[in-house]
């Protein structure tokens, strides 16, 4: 795995750059999935506007507005901050590129750069003074549509949808929670998805009505967005092993050197026996599957044990000293990678299909169907904490992928606009 584009430029390229460390997979996989939702989300809010199905709303521009003071102020501060806190990570050695999150939280940072970053960005707005010097300010109509708030919209869909993620994983890993509240709310890892999209959802409606365009067509136009997002996510997960994996697969177990051979019925159980410590259990029992790779079928796909996993659980890998020197004691489900290939196939299939869809909300119902569908799937070999129903013991995900098929059908079959005479958005 890797969890820092060191690793991976060692096993690609062969060379080691410890400097690269404070760079995460994982964030990178976010960033990336960020910029491919507002690609599509863009185009497809622009596509309902060229059908008519948005009405733009009129707004005034200034133009050549001189520069003040305050923006010399605001635009030296945040030039001082990012270089404070992200320029120090460059040279704040080894334990601050570990946990960047911790370092950006703490009151660390390089003064040098910071003073230096002040000033470049300070100057940038002394030349855009420079250029309106002497020009008389003037106000410009223009129309504003929803694919020109993309900006805002993923900047709120994000600060939202992280403080969602977190608290609804605090429900989900009560017990840990509990006994590091501030830890756990802070940490850079333990996001749920669901919390996010909940958190994001309720957001942007306010935000909706306050610029006066139509949240239910944002709705359709962000599901295509969403799945593709949610997908690449995923793929940062596996890469980074932060713990989004299933049950074990009793097939295979982890050697001392991190490798993993092929076991025999019972050899897991037995393995399990000689070191109890060194499993997760839930409910007294280690959650496993014996499933070896059928012929022909690539090993990787049935089994990983996430060498060097950003969450450093597992064994230690014998001769290994770097920064994750951890492996897991026998392989896994990889769940991530068949959530990312199911996004992709729903991503294809939405796009596929979003013209023919007549009614505000049906392709965002069918969306909810296939993610409840899909996520509600996975979590039959993933491992979560359950509640006890007495009857039934279900996951968090399960609950919330339930909820979201039903409503999805509801959206689909039973749409409310369907009387309303609203315009296709071919």
């Amino acid at each position: 795995m890797f969890p820092t584009f060191q690793y991976l430029v060692d096993y690609f390229l062969g060379v080691d750059i410890p400097g690269l460390s404070f760079l995460k997979t994982f964030g990178f996989l976010v960033a990336v999935s960020f910029i491919a939702a507002a690609v599509v989300i863009r185009n497809e809010l622009k596509r309902y506007a060229d059908a008519g199905v948005f009405q733009g709303v009129d707004s005034v521009e200034i133009v050549n507005k001189p520069v003040r003071m305050q923006d010399y102020l605001i635009n030296g501060l945040l030039g001082f901050i990012a270089g404070y806190k992200i320029g120090g990570l460059f040279g704040a050695g080894p334990e601050a590129a570990e946990d960047p999150l911790n370092y950006i939280m703490s009151g660390q940072g390089s003064l040098t750069i910071g003073i230096a970053l002040m000033l470049v960005f300070v100057g940038l707005k002394y030349m855009d003074a420079r250029k309106v010097k002497g020009l008389a300010p003037a106000e410009r109509k223009v129309k504003l549509f929803p694919h020109h708030r993309v900006a805002d919209l993923l900047l709120i869909g994000a600060v939202s949808g992280f403080a969602g993620a977190k608290i609804f994983n605090a429900f989900e890993t009560w017990d840990s929670f509990v006994k590091d509240p501030m830890g756990s709310l802070f940490s850079g890892s333990g996001l749920t998805f669901y919390g996010g999209l909940i958190m994001a959802t309720i957001a942007l409606y306010f935000y909706a009505r306050k610029k006066n365009f139509s949240f239910t067509r944002l709705c359709d136009a962000a599901a295509p967005a969403l799945i593709l997002a949610y997908g690449i996510g995923r793929l940062g997960c596996h890469f980074a092993g932060d713990g989004d994996w299933g049950i074990y697969n009793s097939a295979y177990i982890t050697q001392a050197d991190g490798t993993l051979v092929r076991a025999q019925p019972g050899e897991f159980e037995q393995y399990v026996a000689a070191n109890p410590g060194l499993f997760t259990e839930f409910n007294g029992q280690v959650p496993h599957k014996y499933a070896p790779a059928p012929s022909g079928v690539p090993r990787w796909i049935y089994a990983q044990n996430y060498p060097h996993n950003v969450n450093r659980e597992g064994i230690r890998i014998k001769g290994y000293e770097g920064s994750y020197p951890t492996v897991l004691p026998a392989a896994v489900f990889p769940t991530p990678i068949y959530e990312f290939f199911a996004c992709l196939l729903i991503f294809g299939f939405l796009m596929l299909i979003r013209k023919r869809m007549r009614w505000p909300l049906q392709i965002f119902g069918i969306y909810l169907i296939f993610n409840g569908l899909e996520r509600f799937l996975v979590e039959k070999i993933r491992v979560n904490y359950k509640y006890d129903w007495g009857f039934i013991h279900p996951t968090q995900a399960e609950i919330i992928s339930f909820i979201f098929i039903v409503l999805g059908l509801y959206l689909w079959l039973l749409n409310p606009y369907k009387k309303k005479g609203l315009p296709a958005s071919k």
